[in-house]
């Protein structure tokens, strides 16, 4: 306790994240021999495709070891303006408004940081993906929480946005398609939440793209920054390689913003971590250069994903006291199971013992009577664990 007292504010008051806390503790099982049936992963399953891993080698053979610019090589964020403009639809974009950081989730964490002062309140949909509050109170901001549960298809209203904003509120965030829900927000919902924020003077929108291309039953990704200039002056974009690719160790994220805010960014990395790995980002260079084999790259995990949702969803739906929506983004489902009369925590807990099924409770993301569950895994793996947990929510009755 004497060694607790010195820590700071910061390293007292931040909470471990739970999808990781979960994935450790699958792990430790299945090493000590048990054989786990693992759906807390974050992460796709596929190797990171072979031409990305052989720029990467040649970039090392050929020297890239040393120091990169703090906000990226070049060659990389130019490639990443001209895909915004291109594929996004976002008008304008120049290199200069693009940080490549080590991590998708570093790429938050900055935008929060560049844009929240003490007391400042951040607008944050719940369910959420875990870091989020975290996040705002490390940069000494104060989260605001607002929930929208299975009813609303796990999306917000312009109506509820509305109410919640306040003379302190400084940032909205938007994350779709949605960790953890899978929830994808159509372009009417969208341009219903950006309406909202910009009828509010000085408030932004930190728009999280991680799984733009992760979608299913015919959706579309829309980029807020797209809709017009003036929405693109309050929009920041944060996106990465690590869910599209599967380069999740590599620690690839992306940021576009308005130059003041991506020049502050910028400045906040070099004082933090320097830059990306440099080598890394040359695989990420190849990623965008070779567009055709990107793309077959992220159609053939698509096709296994969305197999593997629909045998998931059909597994889940057909166990008595569980209900599930059906996700049309990322590779996530988030099934109720608030009727078996256990909080999340409880329910998860005892599920891993008894059953060697590691799921991650609700609680960590804003949604007490929830549990995730990645299909990011086998089909092997997904059929052994709905068997287990049919067998486990019978037990409960």
């Amino acid at each position: 306790m004497r060694h607790a007292s010195i820590l700071s504010t910061w390293a007292r008051n931040v909470a471990p994240s739970p999808t990781l806390a979960v994935d450790a503790k699958a792990k430790a099982l299945a090493a000590a021999g048990k054989d786990v049936c693992g759906f807390g992963a974050g992460e796709p399953d596929f190797d990171t495709p072979e031409f990305i891993k052989e720029a990467c080698i040649k970039a090392l053979r050929d020297g890239k070891t040393k120091y990169a610019p703090a906000a990226g090589v070049p060659q990389l964020r130019e490639l990443l303006a001209a895909k915004y403009q291109q594929e996004n639809g976002i008008n304008g974009v120049q290199s200069a408004q693009v940080v490549v950081s080590p991590g998708g989730k570093f790429s938050c964490y900055l935008a929060i940081l560049s844009m929240i002062s003490p007391g400042d309140e951040v607008i944050i949909p719940a369910p959420y993906w875990v870091s989020y509050p975290e996040m705002v109170k490390l940069a000494g901001g104060v989260a605001k929480v607002i929930f929208a549960g299975q009813e609303l298809d796990f999306k917000i209203t312009p109506d509820q946005l509305r109410a919640a904003i306040t003379e302190k509120t400084r940032l909205v965030i938007l994350n779709s398609p949605s960790n953890p829900t899978g929830a994808v927000y159509t372009r009417q919902e969208i341009e219903a939440l950006v309406a909202v924020v910009m009828a509010s003077e000085n408030v932004y929108l930190m728009s999280d793209e991680i799984y733009e291309y992760l979608l299913y039953d015919g959706m579309t990704h829309y980029s807020p920054a797209s809709f017009s200039s003036e929405v693109a002056e309050r929009v920041i974009t944060v996106s990465g390689f690590a869910k599209t690719f599967s380069m999740t160790g590599w620690r690839l994220g992306t940021l576009v913003a308005p130059p003041v805010i991506a020049k502050a960014v910028a400045a906040l990395q070099s004082q933090t971590t320097s830059n990306a790995t440099t080598f890394a980002q040359y695989g990420a260079i190849a990623a965008l250069e070779q567009p055709q084999a990107a793309r077959a790259a992220v159609a053939e995990m698509l096709q296994v994903f969305n197999r593997r949702r629909q045998l998931l969803l059909k597994g889940l739906r057909s166990i008595s006291g569980i209900e599930c929506a059906r996700a049309q983004g990322a590779f996530y489902l988030f099934p109720k199971i608030e009727s078996f009369g256990l909080d999340a925590n409880a329910f998860a807990d005892r599920l891993l013992d008894a059953e060697q099924v590691a799921v991650v409770p609700g609680g960590g993301f804003g949604a007490e009577g929830y549990v995730r569950l990645s299909y990011a895994t086998s089909d092997s793996v997904i059929e052994r664990g709905l068997q287990r947990l049919e067998r486990f929510c019978k037990s409960l009755g």
